[in-house]
C-alpha cells in the first residue's frame, strides 16, 4: 500500500514537471493586465497612488521573454503620468518565479519627462493552463529626482500565456 502512495506521488510530481516545463517554452505568446499603488509603493512625493499597466510579451527561447508595456498612473500629490516601455522577463528553473529589467519612458509633461530604468521579480501562479496570477514587487529609478520619483512598489496582475 505504501509503494501505490509513492508511485501516485511520483506520478503527479512528474505531471506537474512537464506541464510546468510547457508553460515558458520559446515561441509562446503574453499579455497582462496589472494594478499597482493602492498605497503599496513609496517614493518621496507620494501619499496615495493608483496605477494600471498593460503588458505583452514573446517568448524567444525557454524561459526569457521579451516585453512591452504602457501604464497610467494617478497619484495624489503629483501630477498623472504615462509611460511606454520594453524589457525582459527571466523564469527561474521553470518554477514561476521571475526577474526583470526594463526601461520606461514616463511622461508628465514638461520637466517630469524621465527615462527610468526598472527591475522587478514575481511569481506566475498559474490558475489554469494558460492563466495566471502575477504579484511582483518592482524598482522604478529615476534619473531627474532619485528622491522624489525613483518608487518601489507591489503589483498585481493577470496573465494569459497563448
Amino acid at each position: 500500500m505504501l509503494m501505490k502512495k509513492k508511485l501516485c506521488l511520483l506520478i503527479i510530481a512528474l505531471m506537474a514537471v512537464v506541464s510546468a516545463n510547457a508553460q515558458f517554452e520559446a515561441g509562446k505568446k503574453y499579455g497582462n493586465l496589472s494594478l499597482s499603488g493602492l498605497n503599496l509603493s513609496y517614493n518621496g512625493s507620494e501619499k496615495a497612488n493608483f496605477g494600471i499597466q498593460a503588458k505583452g510579451g514573446y517568448l524567444i527561447q525557454d524561459n526569457v521573454m521579451l516585453l512591452g508595456n504602457v501604464g497610467y498612473q494617478k497619484s495624489t500629490d503629483m501630477p498623472s503620468y504615462v509611460n511606454i516601455g520594453a524589457g525582459a522577463r527571466y523564469y527561474i528553473e521553470q518554477n514561476g518565479i521571475f526577474l526583470g529589467a526594463g526601461l520606461n519612458f514616463v511622461h508628465a509633461g514638461g520637466s517630469r519627462d524621465d527615462f527610468m530604468p526598472s527591475i522587478h521579480v514575481g511569481y506566475a501562479f498559474f490558475l489554469c493552463r494558460n492563466v495566471t496570477i502575477e504579484p511582483e514587487i518592482y524598482y522604478n529609478q529615476s534619473f531627474k529626482s532619485h528622491k522624489d520619483y525613483s518608487t518601489i512598489g507591489f503589483r498585481l496582475g493577470v496573465g494569459v500565456y497563448l
